[in-house]
């Protein structure tokens, strides 16, 4: 097996440990020679960091690095300029302990100190025990002075020290603000002292002076140049990944064809751009190469708790979301913290992505890109929205699938009404019985696999929901308040089962009534 770079941030460690490298140099030799200051916002674990180390490790002039890449070439062109090191001031902040008072502060120190014994600023370069936001000005002036050449400033998940205290620590959050609009205004004052400058991170806070003070910053996260510069394409899966495809597919008892379509179907889908390339999430798809098995990857290093209380404190339901949404440009390259709607963090944050694109109104179309996020994040709201987290049945999906595979109705109506009286009353000002019912029924519905569909349009009407097994096609119509033969008798009426008679499927119709005063399922009847 060769060696994948799974966690893998620095590209140093990357390229002197003989992992394999997919190589994204043509992106550095187009943003040094196309501007000079760029924000990036990605997902996590979607390569923002590697990039980074990158662009440090390129401005270093450490050439031997990038034998065999793109840029070698491209850089060797450009004769005695070639390789030219410049002063790098990086500040990596995905590991700071920002919940502290000085948490942030203390960090950013920290690099300015490890900068400043790195050049050995000393003697008639010394930078003073000042001021941080002095102290910053002075390092960077100062490496001028010593080496001739302009600094590079690389911020990696800026927006870690505002995401750990959002929720938690309201205080905290806005000293941390603070400390921000401050620090990296130097940036705007010392531009004449700057070559480049480049910021990542998940969201883009529109209040952060980073953004507001800091305008000369370009941002490149919708660009359709850029949309392919972290992640995996499809060129890139061919031209780096056959041998893994190939193990992967031996393991799994699969043909070659089948393991790409399962893998393109698990973790491919991310759209970053409205016309631009489509690509892999690059920590799912290695890891799959690396056990050879389709797990959820992404969501086992971490529950989407921010967002599901951003969620739940909204008035966007399950439902919808999983139908896709629409947001404008603004709201996609902008995240206001007070603000209800869901939609701009949930993309930004990788959840939903660009899948349409009204280039008059300039609306985007988003919806989840693969079933890694669905059912992922499907999963991860079950404790929150249905409360079973310590139910005594724990594995109440794959019971509801077998029951439905075994034609035992009575088992799935036992099941969910277990579940159903375990939920919590709704506790959010403004939420009726029935929002919460339809999203708790959409939830678990849903998760029963890719063969549920709801809210079906037909030529007479909209099936609420349509559960196909191997032999069998159910069709489920509910009703709040309202006796179970109703509902029933709308699905023949309605002939909502119709367009599935030419199947050899058995097809079986199922009305189901709710009560909003026993808040459970009350009756369902079947033909």
């Amino acid at each position: 097996m060769r060696k994948l770079p799974i966690g893998i941030q620095s590209f140093e460690s990357l390229r002197d440990g003989g992992y394999i490298y997919v190589d994204k140099t043509r992106y550095v030799w187009d943003l040094v020679n196309t501007g000079k200051s760029y924000f990036l916002s990605r997902p996590r674990r979607f390569g923002k960091s590697l990039f980074l180390s990158t662009l440090e490790a390129y401005f270093q002039g450490q050439k031997d690095l990038f034998r065999g890449l793109a840029i070698e070439e491209l850089e060797n062109e450009r004769g005695k300029d070639a390789w030219t090191a410049y002063p790098v001031i990086p500040f990596y902040l995905s590991g700071g302990q920002y919940r502290e008072p000085d948490g942030l502060r203390n960090m950013l120190s920290s690099v300015l100190d490890t900068v400043i014994a790195r050049y050995d600023l000393s003697g008639r370069y010394a930078v003073n025990d000042l001021d941080i936001v002095v102290k910053f000005r002075s390092t960077i002036e100062k490496l001028y002075d010593k080496t001739g050449h302009p600094a590079v400033v690389l911020v990696d998940e800026y927006d870690k020290p505002l995401l750990e205290t959002m929720i938690v620590d309201e205080k905290q959050e806005d000293l941390n603000r603070q400390l921000y609009k401050s620090f990296f205004s130097v940036l705007k004052d010392e531009d004449r002292f700057l070559k480049f400058v480049f910021f990542t991170g998940v969201t883009k806070f529109s209040k952060v002076s980073v953004f507001s003070d800091l305008n000369q910053l370009r941002d490149i996260s919708l660009s359709e140049e850029t949309a392919g510069i972290c992640g995996i394409t499809e060129e890139e899966l061919d031209n780096n990944f056959v041998p893994e495809i190939r193990s992967v597919a031996n393991e799994q008892r699969m043909t070659e064809e089948e393991c790409r379509e399962k893998l393109e179907q698990t973790y491919d889908g991310y759209h970053f751009s409205h016309n631009g390339s489509r690509v892999y999430n690059p920590f799912s798809l290695l890891n799959a190469f690396q056990e050879r098995d389709f797990r959820y990857y992404w969501f086992e290093t971490g529950t989407p708790t921010f967002l599901i209380h951003k969620l739940m404190h909204s008035c966007m339901t399950v439902e919808r979301l999983d139908d896709g949404v629409e947001a404008t440009e603004s709201q996609l390259m902008n995240y206001r913290a007070e603000s209800t709607d869901p939609v701009p963090l949930f993309y930004q944050s990788g959840y939903l992505t660009i899948t349409g694109f009204d280039r008059e109104f300039r609306i985007y179309d988003l919806s989840f890109p693969n079933d890694e996020v669905r059912y992922g994040f499907m999963d991860s709201l079950v404790p929150f929205v249905l409360g079973v987290e310590d139910t005594e049945n724990p594995n109440f999906v794959r019971e509801l699938v077998l029951s439905l595979r075994q034609g035992n109705l009575e088992r799935f109506f036992t099941i969910l009404q277990s579940l159903f009286a375990g939920i919590p009353y709704a506790d959010h000002a403004g939420r009726t019985y029935e929002y919460e019912w339809r999203n708790e029924i959409f939830l678990i519905l849903r998760l029963l696999g890719q063969n549920v569909h709801c809210e079906v349009q037909t030529a007479e009407g909209r099936c609420d929901c349509v559960l196909e097994t191997r032999d069998t096609v159910y069709i489920f119509e509910y009703k709040l308040d309202q006796p179970a033969n109703v509902a029933l008798k709308q699905i023949v009426e309605k002939g909502y089962g119709d367009s599935y008679a030419a199947e050899s499927k058995k097809i079986i119709r199922v009305g189901v009534s709710f009560s909003s005063e026993k808040r459970n399922i009350v009756e369902w009847k079947s033909d």
